[in-house]
């Protein structure tokens, strides 16, 4: 199933099944790529994971790879523990980051997303700490062959636009996600596309309602029901030559399955 000649994904964490039930699900929402979650196979018992992967008949677009110490209750208790900001958890999670690349590599993908956190500018200690963090990451991912890549919304476009030209590192991209830019109420996803266009080489697609509260999280929606312009987000990525995958993310409701595949059908229905 495509969509504009783009290949449509889901994330595995949305599925929430088990890898023997993944094709099932697949073939009945009638697509072919995986954004793949790794820390359950990091941390899990299972030996046979990366075989059992392998002969399975999906392709992954991308992996992904989060931290466990992440509590993202509200939008205060995600910026004090998100990504690689937390020190007590720095040892921790560099080791897990090396091992989610020796993973990807071992399943012969190119990109490696997570949320490293909030870019925080204004204090210089911290900054310093994030690039260098961010660095390391990198270039364990570089020494591979795999390009990180970035999340987006715990920070405006143009803040991660300003972080992305600083680090001028080719093995840093972006994981574009509209939704994001609305939950964490950081400014219009279309804009953004446009300014983190050289970056973006992976796509969540996912909707969501802006909080009326600010200081809380906006309320993530089904793909087309919300603000993203689900049209106009689609126009802007053909505007912009995106030719990757687009990954269809849904971390909220009961009906995950069927609203996966509505998106999925919305997607293949859009005549551009």
């Amino acid at each position: 199933m495509e969509c504009m000649g783009r290949p449509i994904g889901v994330c595995s964490w949305s599925l929430r099944l088990e890898i023997n039930e993944v094709t099932e699900a697949l073939n009945k929402i009638g697509i072919d790529y995986l954004h793949l979650g790794l820390r359950w196979i990091l941390e899990g018992s299972c030996q046979d994971s990366i075989s059992l992967i392998k002969k399975q008949p999906w392709k992954i677009s991308a992996t992904m790879i989060d931290f466990p110490q992440e509590d993202y209750s509200t939008l205060d208790s995600i910026k004090l523990t998100g990504g690689i900001v937390p020190d007590e958890s720095w040892d921790k999670n560099r080791q897990l980051f090396f091992e989610a690349v020796k993973l990807t590599k071992a399943l012969g993908v190119n990109y490696l997303s997570m949320h490293a956190g909030f870019i925080d500018e204004t204090h210089k200690e911290y900054a310093e700490k994030f690039h260098n963090r961010i660095r390391i990451l990198a270039d364990a991912a570089a020494s591979e062959n795999i390009i990180l890549l970035l999340e987006t919304g715990q920070e405006t476009a143009a803040h991660l636009r300003k972080f992305l030209e600083e680090m001028n590192n080719p093995a840093i991209g972006v994981n574009f996600d509209p939704a994001n830019m609305i939950l964490y109420d950081m400014g219009d996803p279309i804009e953004a596309v446009n300014i983190l266009s050289p970056w973006i080489k992976h796509i969540h697609i996912k909707d969501a309602v802006r909080t009326v509260n600010p200081g809380t999280w906006g309320q993530e929606v089904v793909w087309g029901h919300g603000q993203a312009q689900s049209d106009k987000f689609l126009h802007t990525l053909e505007k912009i030559n995106y030719q990757g995958v687009l990954a269809i993310e849904r971390e909220a409701g009961d009906n995950r399955l069927e609203e996966i595949q509505l998106a999925a059908q919305r997607l293949s229905g859009f005549k551009g």
